[in-house]
């Protein structure tokens, strides 16, 4: 398949594989990279060397093209950037914070800047600031949110319509079918983030793992949307924040209980109660741990199986 977002990244598959803090580590980037997609190492973790120990690991393991993941509120984020220049990365995702503050740094140093959005505002402002591509991620996707709320399926559409640039749909996207449903709703491509966390490559921690392919539906809820909206699994630490929030706790009430590396002990620790455990909708979908070449074939021969049957509908 060749569209706008395959030619963007010279990558063989329109799917794009989330930066997720303490799941996207270079084995799991270079696998998708490997595998015909494009792998993203989440900067959001890492301290500033150990984000280039991994590009380096990652650029090892694979020739294809591979991107890092950058919240721009990162307090060493200077340094970050001036890494990603020296160890020659070619593609960074910028999210949490103004892209005007370091897309033309990038773009000058010749790098592709894609920004993660959540609404039809921030992105006309990022394609104003000059980014060649969005996120556009919607509602069901896990970790931090939009504050609108905006389902995928509401978002893509709002957005397609306004932008000039490709578009890339996040949110609930597990699928060959999700696929299929995002590219029918505009976007140019799709970011999965919850189904590669449970490939074998994924440096989240294994009980973490098996808890997500053993979700139900209703198993995440969003919260903490007085602080920043996350989306989280149920368990003792969300079931807290659940009950300050019911009793109308503030912001600096819900910092003080998230307190410090809260994500780093659910997700990369395995502490399942205390842990913050943040996964998207879709991991009540998710069935299987496996290798991440074979969720992203397996999505994209559900997605050609799809696209045929649609067409060929009779109406």
């Amino acid at each position: 398949m060749s569209n706008r977002i395959t030619t963007l990244f010279n990558i063989q598959y329109p799917v794009i594989q989330a930066g997720m803090i303490w799941c996207s580590g270079w084995r799991l980037a270079s696998a998708v990279s490997n595998a015909g997609g494009l792998g993203i190492i989440g900067a959001g973790s890492m301290y500033p060397e150990v984000l280039r120990t991994h590009v380096r690991k990652c650029k090892n393991a694979t020739s294809k093209p591979f991107a890092v993941n950058v919240p721009l509120l990162y307090p060493n984020v200077e340094e970050i950037m001036n890494i990603i220049v020296e160890e020659g990365v070619k593609i960074v995702f910028s999210s949490a914070g103004n892209p005007a503050s370091w897309t033309g740094f990038l773009k000058e140093k010749g790098i592709t800047v894609v920004h993660v959005i959540a609404n039809t505002k921030f992105a006309l402002k990022a394609e104003a600031c000059g980014v060649d591509a969005v996120v556009a991620e919607g509602f069901e996707a896990g970790g931090h949110n939009g504050r609108e709320e905006t389902t995928t399926l509401c978002l893509i559409p709002m957005i397609k319509d306004q932008l000039k640039i490709p578009v890339i749909a996040a949110g609930g996207i597990g699928s060959g079918r999700a696929m299929l449903a995002a590219l029918a709703l505009g976007a140019d491509g799709v970011q999965i983030g919850s189904a590669f966390a449970v490939a074998e490559e994924s440096s989240a921690h294994p009980d973490f793992k098996n808890r997500i392919i053993n979700a139900v539906e209703g198993d995440t809820k969003l919260r903490m949307k007085k602080l920043v909206p996350v989306r989280l699994l149920k368990n003792t630490f969300e079931e807290t924040i659940a009950q300050a929030e019911a009793e109308g706790a503030n912001a600096e009430t819900l910092k003080q209980l998230l307190g410090r590396a809260r994500a780093k002990l659910g997700m990369f620790e395995g502490n399942l109660e205390e842990g913050e455990l943040e996964i998207g909708q879709v991991s009540a979908m998710l069935k299987e741990i496996k290798p991440a070449a074979a969720i992203l074939n397996g999505i994209w021969q559900e997605f050609l199986i799809a696209q045929q049957r649609i067409s060929s509908l009779e109406f």
